[in-house]
């Protein structure tokens, strides 16, 4: 355990960063499953307002450095890929 005054607040600090760096995780983490959701019951539409929000929430995540840019690039195309097979 720490014993100096700054880095008590460091340590206090990246549980509090941890801590919200979990809850973006999580979000993304959501609007994926509803996009892999809405493409495996053939929903086109709904699908496709998935994706919108789930890039956003992705796009946000990646922002804020909680995503690596190449990651959320990744994750965007595939979940775009399994939207774009049901138009098809």
């Amino acid at each position: 355990m720490a014993n100096i005054k700054s880095a008590i607040k460091q340590a206090q600090l990246a549980k509090v960063r941890t801590q919200r760096n979990k809850a973006v995780r999580s979000q993304v983490k959501t609007a994926a499953r509803k996009v892999v959701q809405a493409a495996a019951s053939g929903d086109g539409a709904a699908g496709a307002e998935a994706l919108r929000s789930a890039m956003s929430t992705i796009d946000r995540a990646a922002a804020k450095g909680i995503l690596h840019r190449r990651t959320a690039a990744r994750k965007k195309s595939r979940l775009a890929k399994r939207i774009n097979k049901l138009g098809a």
